[in-house]
């Protein structure tokens, strides 16, 4: 990590880009979903143009539904260097896929992305606002969250609920609540010390950091776009259209 104004920036991070993309079917039939482009920029350029932005230095992509497409189109880029988790041979999910990645992401705390995530920043980068709130000593998984109500693309109910301190808690059934987890996150290499072999959901490990009270949230500050479907897309390019113009 990377010591700056008194807070750690992570030099690697995890962007999570094996999934299948069924909800836009048919365009991923032959287009990967990181692959798909929202204001003339693929997926997930979006989003290792906002790791350079904070001079991470190494990017570990996982790569499994229409790889050789992904990994060409990645050859091309120059910061941060590209290193390739390769899931052709078994998709291991959100929390496999880490697993598998830790020789390459190493023993510091590290960034974790959705390769779909896509955000407006307000007047500090909210990846720079992840490093300053993170404290190891008190932290497993720091999760940025956008407020479900100014998000764009996005009708659920709401993921987590949090305590004033930070502290994060599961939606319970029927409930609704005010954030929705960007697919952003800084995690440290210790959520996994219990991880079970092959493939399972990170929600897992975070449902245990709830329990020993070390899941925390900090808000998005900007706009979160919500890419899930190919409705979206138009929402996503309004939404970035209208924050340049």
């Amino acid at each position: 990590m990377t010591r700056a104004l008194g807070y750690q920036i992570p030099r690697r991070a995890m962007v999570l880009a094996a999934g299948l993309g069924t909800r836009m079917h048919p365009l991923t039939d032959a287009t990967p979903k990181p692959l798909i482009a929202v204001g003339g920029k693929a997926l997930i350029d979006h989003v290792l143009d906002r790791l350079a932005e904070v001079n991470v230095e190494i990017a570990v992509v996982n790569v499994h539904h229409l790889a050789d497409k992904v990994e060409q189109h990645l050859a091309g880029r120059r910061g941060p260097r590209i290193v390739i988790s390769d899931e052709r041979d078994e998709l291991l999910d959100t929390g496999g896929g880490v697993v598998k990645a830790l020789p390459s992401l190493g023993a510091a705390p590290f960034f974790h992305l959705n390769s779909d995530a896509i955000w407006i920043d307000g007047v500090k980068p909210n990846l720079i606002r992840l490093a300053e709130t993170f404290d190891p000593a008190r932290m497993d998984a720091l999760l940025l969250l956008a407020a479900t109500s100014t998000s764009i693309g996005y009708g659920g109910r709401g993921d987590f609920a949090m305590a004033p301190d930070g502290r994060i808690t599961r939606r319970r059934e029927g409930e609704v609540v005010p954030f929705v987890y960007a697919g952003v996150a800084i995690l440290s290499s210790v959520l996994f010390s219990t991880a079970p072999p092959g493939a399972f959901s990170l929600n897992l490990l975070f449902d245990r950091t709830i329990e020993a009270g070390r899941l925390y949230g900090l808000r998005l500050e900007g706009v979160w776009m919500h890419v899930g479907t190919l409705e979206a897309i138009a929402a996503a390019e309004a939404a970035i259209l209208a924050s340049v113009a």
